[in-house]
């Protein structure tokens, strides 16, 4: 029989840049219990976006946030949409070319990480937000 946790996660960003929410992530994923399932991590939002990436090397997420600077600048004059400002419409394309779901399974009550990876939040707008991920752990 398979049973199933949910909860949602509160993440306040500084503006623009990789937040890790490894530690969050794994710590609630751990106090279900389960031996072995599947977690899902879902951000609400169309600015923000979820990946798993190298967490050794800080340089790494500096050469993510360098790249896509120049792949979607912000206040490229392609863009019509901005309301909220330059940066508006290149975070709703940088969050559609990462992802806004991530499933990481759970083996042997962990998640399955591997050594350098981490979990993170992408907050792709330039000024600070509070970010909900909504989790769903289905195991056993």
């Amino acid at each position: 029989m398979l049973n199933q946790a949910t909860t949602t996660l509160a993440v306040d960003t500084p503006g623009r840049g990789l937040i890790d929410i490894t530690r969050r992530v794994r710590d609630w994923a751990q106090a279900q219990g389960f031996s072995e399932g599947l977690l899902t991590l879902f951000v609400r939002h169309t600015s923000a976006s979820l990946l798993i990436q190298e967490n050794a090397d800080p340089e790494v997420q500096r050469d993510l946030e360098r790249f896509f600077a120049r792949l979607v600048p912000d206040g490229d004059a392609l863009f019509r949409h901005r309301d909220e400002g330059p940066d508006d419409m290149p975070a709703h394309v940088r969050s559609t070319l990462t992802a806004t779901q991530l499933s990481i399974p759970l083996l042997h009550g962990r998640l399955a990480l591997g050594t350098w990876q981490g979990i993170y939040l992408w907050e792709h707008r330039q000024r600070a937000h509070r970010r909900e991920l909504a989790l769903h752990l289905l195991g056993r």
